[in-house]
Protein backbone atom coordinates (compact mmCIF):
# COMPACT_ATOMS: atom_id res chain seq x y z
CA UNK A 1 0.00 0.00 0.00
CA UNK A 2 1.38 3.40 -1.11
CA UNK A 3 2.02 5.07 2.05
CA UNK A 4 0.31 8.82 1.81
CA UNK A 5 2.02 11.77 0.80
CA UNK A 6 2.11 14.90 3.28
CA UNK A 7 2.64 18.64 3.12
CA UNK A 8 6.01 19.00 2.03
CA UNK A 9 7.94 20.22 5.04
CA UNK A 10 10.89 22.00 5.90
CA UNK A 11 13.90 19.57 5.68
CA UNK A 12 16.57 21.50 7.21
CA UNK A 13 19.15 19.87 10.03
CA UNK A 14 17.82 20.96 12.90
CA UNK A 15 19.48 22.70 15.82
CA UNK A 16 20.49 20.54 18.17
CA UNK A 17 19.46 20.19 21.73
CA UNK A 18 20.88 22.16 24.34
CA UNK A 19 22.86 19.65 26.47
CA UNK A 20 22.53 19.19 30.11
CA UNK A 21 23.56 16.66 32.44
CA UNK A 22 20.01 14.94 31.80
CA UNK A 23 20.49 14.92 28.44
CA UNK A 24 23.75 14.43 26.06
CA UNK A 25 24.38 13.31 22.57
CA UNK A 26 25.39 9.82 22.50
CA UNK A 27 29.31 9.49 20.85
CA UNK A 28 31.20 7.32 20.12
CA UNK A 29 33.76 6.82 22.39
CA UNK A 30 37.37 5.01 22.35
CA UNK A 31 38.56 3.64 25.46
CA UNK A 32 40.64 5.62 27.78
CA UNK A 33 42.26 1.67 29.13
CA UNK A 34 41.86 -1.70 27.36
CA UNK A 35 38.15 -2.99 27.61
CA UNK A 36 37.02 -6.85 26.38
CA UNK A 37 33.59 -8.37 25.94
CA UNK A 38 32.74 -12.06 25.79
CA UNK A 39 32.10 -13.59 22.43
CA UNK A 40 31.40 -16.79 20.89
CA UNK A 41 31.09 -16.64 17.63
CA UNK A 42 32.81 -19.66 15.60
CA UNK A 43 35.64 -18.19 14.09
CA UNK A 44 38.42 -19.32 11.92
CA UNK A 45 41.66 -17.93 10.48
CA UNK A 46 42.96 -20.35 8.03
CA UNK A 47 46.02 -20.18 6.25
CA UNK A 48 46.57 -22.81 3.71
CA UNK A 49 44.52 -25.92 4.31
CA UNK A 50 45.36 -25.33 7.99
CA UNK A 51 42.93 -23.19 10.70
CA UNK A 52 45.71 -21.65 13.01
CA UNK A 53 42.52 -20.69 14.75
CA UNK A 54 39.72 -22.31 15.36
CA UNK A 55 37.63 -20.51 18.26
CA UNK A 56 34.13 -21.15 19.97
CA UNK A 57 34.66 -18.62 22.58
CA UNK A 58 37.09 -15.98 22.87
CA UNK A 59 36.83 -12.10 23.43
CA UNK A 60 37.51 -8.52 21.69
CA UNK A 61 39.82 -6.37 23.05
CA UNK A 62 40.36 -2.81 22.48
CA UNK A 63 43.66 -1.06 22.77
CA UNK A 64 43.62 2.40 24.72
CA UNK A 65 42.44 4.93 21.99
CA UNK A 66 40.95 3.05 19.50
CA UNK A 67 37.65 2.42 18.65
CA UNK A 68 38.33 -0.81 16.41
CA UNK A 69 38.70 -4.18 18.31
CA UNK A 70 40.70 -7.52 17.68
CA UNK A 71 40.29 -11.12 18.66
CA UNK A 72 42.19 -12.87 21.40
CA UNK A 73 41.67 -16.67 21.29
CA UNK A 74 42.18 -18.89 24.27
CA UNK A 75 45.70 -20.11 23.64
CA UNK A 76 44.26 -23.71 23.63
CA UNK A 77 41.80 -22.33 20.30
CA UNK A 78 45.53 -21.39 18.34
CA UNK A 79 47.70 -23.87 16.79
CA UNK A 80 50.52 -22.79 19.52
CA UNK A 81 52.71 -25.66 17.90
CA UNK A 82 52.68 -23.86 14.38
CA UNK A 83 54.39 -20.43 16.67
CA UNK A 84 57.45 -19.70 17.26
CA UNK A 85 59.18 -16.29 18.85
CA UNK A 86 59.60 -13.83 16.38
CA UNK A 87 63.29 -12.89 16.46
CA UNK A 88 64.42 -9.38 16.87
CA UNK A 89 64.69 -6.35 13.97
CA UNK A 90 62.64 -8.59 11.80
CA UNK A 91 60.37 -6.38 9.22
CA UNK A 92 56.95 -7.93 9.79
CA UNK A 93 54.40 -8.75 6.71
CA UNK A 94 51.98 -8.14 8.84
CA UNK A 95 50.58 -4.13 10.48
CA UNK A 96 52.31 -1.59 9.23
CA UNK A 97 54.76 0.61 11.05
CA UNK A 98 53.55 3.94 12.67
CA UNK A 99 55.38 5.88 9.80
CA UNK A 100 53.14 3.89 6.73
CA UNK A 101 50.06 4.68 8.02
CA UNK A 102 49.17 7.82 6.58
CA UNK A 103 45.42 7.97 7.99
CA UNK A 104 43.38 7.87 10.65
CA UNK A 105 40.55 5.51 9.22
CA UNK A 106 43.84 2.99 8.15
CA UNK A 107 45.55 3.55 11.66
CA UNK A 108 42.32 2.59 12.98
CA UNK A 109 42.56 -0.84 12.20
CA UNK A 110 46.15 -2.37 12.19
CA UNK A 111 46.96 -4.04 15.62
CA UNK A 112 48.52 -4.15 17.61
CA UNK A 113 49.43 -0.27 18.52
CA UNK A 114 50.06 -1.62 22.35
CA UNK A 115 54.18 -0.78 22.49
CA UNK A 116 54.67 -3.97 25.03
CA UNK A 117 53.67 -7.23 23.13
CA UNK A 118 55.72 -10.27 22.48
CA UNK A 119 55.71 -11.37 18.63
CA UNK A 120 55.17 -14.81 17.05
CA UNK A 121 55.77 -16.19 13.44
CA UNK A 122 53.47 -18.80 11.94
CA UNK A 123 55.60 -21.81 10.32
CA UNK A 124 52.86 -23.26 8.78
CA UNK A 125 53.49 -25.86 5.31
CA UNK A 126 56.92 -24.90 4.77
CA UNK A 127 55.53 -20.98 4.83
CA UNK A 128 57.17 -18.78 7.47
CA UNK A 129 54.50 -15.41 8.06
CA UNK A 130 56.49 -13.03 9.96
CA UNK A 131 54.66 -11.62 13.19
CA UNK A 132 51.56 -13.54 12.50
CA UNK A 133 50.33 -13.15 15.93
CA UNK A 134 50.98 -11.18 19.51
CA UNK A 135 50.59 -11.54 23.02
CA UNK A 136 49.51 -8.08 24.95
CA UNK A 137 52.05 -7.83 28.13
CA UNK A 138 49.05 -6.96 30.24
CA UNK A 139 47.41 -8.23 33.51
CA UNK A 140 44.67 -10.59 32.69
CA UNK A 141 45.57 -10.99 28.83
CA UNK A 142 48.29 -13.31 29.61
CA UNK A 143 46.39 -16.54 28.00
CA UNK A 144 45.08 -15.11 25.50
CA UNK A 145 46.81 -14.90 21.81
CA UNK A 146 45.76 -12.56 18.91
CA UNK A 147 46.38 -13.53 15.67
CA UNK A 148 46.60 -10.63 12.70
CA UNK A 149 43.48 -9.63 10.16
CA UNK A 150 45.82 -7.83 8.27
CA UNK A 151 44.98 -8.31 4.49
CA UNK A 152 47.04 -11.05 3.44
CA UNK A 153 49.20 -12.18 6.20
CA UNK A 154 46.32 -15.04 6.81
CA UNK A 155 44.63 -16.69 3.63
CA UNK A 156 41.15 -16.18 4.82
CA UNK A 157 39.25 -15.21 8.15
CA UNK A 158 35.48 -16.46 8.82
CA UNK A 159 32.79 -16.26 11.61
CA UNK A 160 30.78 -18.58 11.43
CA UNK A 161 30.65 -19.70 7.49
CA UNK A 162 30.88 -16.22 5.97
CA UNK A 163 34.12 -14.73 5.29
CA UNK A 164 35.06 -11.66 7.24
CA UNK A 165 37.40 -8.81 5.91
CA UNK A 166 39.92 -6.49 7.09
CA UNK A 167 39.04 -6.35 10.58
CA UNK A 168 36.80 -7.95 13.50
CA UNK A 169 32.99 -6.48 13.84
CA UNK A 170 32.22 -4.37 16.56
CA UNK A 171 29.30 -5.77 17.62
CA UNK A 172 28.06 -2.37 18.25
CA UNK A 173 28.06 -1.40 14.73
CA UNK A 174 25.17 -1.74 12.46
CA UNK A 175 24.44 -1.49 9.05
CA UNK A 176 21.07 -1.11 7.58
CA UNK A 177 19.81 -1.44 4.08
CA UNK A 178 16.38 0.06 3.31
CA UNK A 179 14.67 0.60 -0.20
CA UNK A 180 13.41 4.25 -0.37
CA UNK A 181 11.39 5.72 -3.22
CA UNK A 182 12.63 9.26 -2.63
CA UNK A 183 13.79 10.77 -6.29
CA UNK A 184 17.46 10.39 -6.39
CA UNK A 185 19.25 12.82 -9.25
CA UNK A 186 23.09 12.58 -9.22
CA UNK A 187 25.04 15.33 -11.20
CA UNK A 188 28.50 16.14 -11.83
CA UNK A 189 29.19 19.03 -14.38
CA UNK A 190 25.61 20.08 -14.71
CA UNK A 191 25.50 16.23 -16.28
CA UNK A 192 23.11 14.16 -14.88
CA UNK A 193 24.62 10.83 -14.40
CA UNK A 194 21.96 9.02 -12.39
CA UNK A 195 18.36 9.09 -11.51
CA UNK A 196 16.22 7.15 -9.65
CA UNK A 197 13.18 6.36 -7.63
CA UNK A 198 14.42 2.55 -6.76
CA UNK A 199 17.44 3.50 -4.28
CA UNK A 200 18.31 1.18 -1.56
CA UNK A 201 19.75 3.67 1.18
CA UNK A 202 22.28 2.42 3.37
CA UNK A 203 22.86 3.39 7.16
CA UNK A 204 26.31 2.97 8.65
CA UNK A 205 26.82 3.67 12.28
CA UNK A 206 28.70 6.87 12.61
CA UNK A 207 29.26 7.01 8.29
CA UNK A 208 27.92 8.78 5.97
CA UNK A 209 24.36 7.88 4.38
CA UNK A 210 24.99 6.05 1.08
CA UNK A 211 22.30 5.59 -1.79
CA UNK A 212 22.64 1.81 -3.46
CA UNK A 213 20.99 2.96 -7.15
CA UNK A 214 19.86 0.30 -9.56
CA UNK A 215 22.10 -0.49 -12.50
CA UNK A 216 19.95 0.66 -15.16
CA UNK A 217 18.71 4.18 -13.46
CA UNK A 218 22.62 5.25 -14.02
CA UNK A 219 24.08 6.51 -16.84
CA UNK A 220 26.69 3.70 -17.81
CA UNK A 221 27.40 4.86 -20.50
CA UNK A 222 28.89 8.12 -19.46
CA UNK A 223 31.56 6.45 -17.02
CA UNK A 224 34.43 4.32 -17.10
CA UNK A 225 34.65 1.33 -14.91
CA UNK A 226 37.99 0.10 -12.61
CA UNK A 227 38.28 -2.97 -11.22
CA UNK A 228 39.20 -1.70 -8.17
CA UNK A 229 38.86 -3.69 -5.04
CA UNK A 230 38.70 -2.72 -1.49
CA UNK A 231 37.73 -4.62 1.54
CA UNK A 232 34.89 -3.95 4.59
CA UNK A 233 34.13 -6.02 7.23
CA UNK A 234 30.34 -5.12 7.02
CA UNK A 235 30.30 -5.30 3.27
CA UNK A 236 32.32 -7.17 1.80
CA UNK A 237 34.67 -6.77 -1.05
CA UNK A 238 34.05 -4.16 -4.32
CA UNK A 239 34.39 -5.38 -7.78
CA UNK A 240 34.50 -2.29 -9.30
CA UNK A 241 35.10 1.44 -9.04
CA UNK A 242 33.67 3.95 -11.46
CA UNK A 243 34.82 7.41 -13.03
CA UNK A 244 33.24 10.00 -15.28
CA UNK A 245 34.77 9.05 -18.61
CA UNK A 246 37.68 11.43 -19.11
CA UNK A 247 38.53 11.87 -15.65
CA UNK A 248 40.90 10.14 -13.07
CA UNK A 249 38.18 10.61 -10.16
CA UNK A 250 36.93 7.32 -8.54
CA UNK A 251 33.38 9.01 -8.16
CA UNK A 252 31.17 6.11 -6.86
CA UNK A 253 31.63 1.76 -6.44
CA UNK A 254 30.03 -1.70 -7.02
CA UNK A 255 29.87 -4.65 -4.53
CA UNK A 256 29.52 -6.90 -6.84
CA UNK A 257 29.46 -9.85 -4.27
CA UNK A 258 28.61 -8.01 -0.79
CA UNK A 259 28.12 -9.85 2.71
CA UNK A 260 24.44 -11.79 2.96
CA UNK A 261 23.66 -9.24 5.48
CA UNK A 262 23.42 -6.67 2.83
CA UNK A 263 23.40 -8.85 0.16
CA UNK A 264 20.46 -6.40 -1.70
CA UNK A 265 23.03 -3.88 -2.90
CA UNK A 266 24.50 -6.97 -4.99
CA UNK A 267 25.98 -4.85 -8.23
CA UNK A 268 24.79 -1.36 -7.24
CA UNK A 269 26.24 2.02 -7.79
CA UNK A 270 26.71 4.19 -4.88
CA UNK A 271 28.65 7.69 -5.74
CA UNK A 272 30.67 9.31 -2.97
CA UNK A 273 28.00 12.16 -1.88
CA UNK A 274 31.18 14.98 -1.39
CA UNK A 275 32.64 13.99 -5.04
CA UNK A 276 29.18 14.69 -6.88
CA UNK A 277 25.93 16.70 -6.87
CA UNK A 278 23.62 14.56 -5.11
CA UNK A 279 19.68 15.82 -5.33
CA UNK A 280 17.06 14.44 -3.31
CA UNK A 281 13.74 14.79 -3.86
CA UNK A 282 14.83 18.07 -6.05
CA UNK A 283 16.87 19.65 -2.83
CA UNK A 284 20.55 19.11 -2.66
CA UNK A 285 20.94 16.26 -0.17
CA UNK A 286 22.78 17.20 3.80
CA UNK A 287 23.87 14.52 5.21
CA UNK A 288 22.99 14.54 9.24
CA UNK A 289 26.10 15.46 11.24
CA UNK A 290 27.46 12.36 12.91
CA UNK A 291 28.81 14.95 15.27
CA UNK A 292 27.35 18.25 15.59
CA UNK A 293 29.15 21.25 15.04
Amino acid sequence: MPIPAAPKPDHAIPKPPAESDVLQRRRILVPGRFEFEPTSRWVRGIVGDVALVDSRHQILVWEPGYKVPEYAYPSAHVRTDLLVASGEGEEPTGPPSEAAVKTPSSSDYWRPRWPDVQWFDAVVGGRTIQRAAWKWNVPGLEDFIAVSWYPGVLDAWYEEDEAVHTHPRDPGNRVDVIPSQRHIKVVVGGEVLAESRAALVLFEHGLPTRFYLPREDVRIDLLDEVPLVTQCPYKGYTSSYWRRKGTQRDIAWTYGAPVHQVSAIKDRIAFFNDRVELIVDGEPFVDSPKTWA
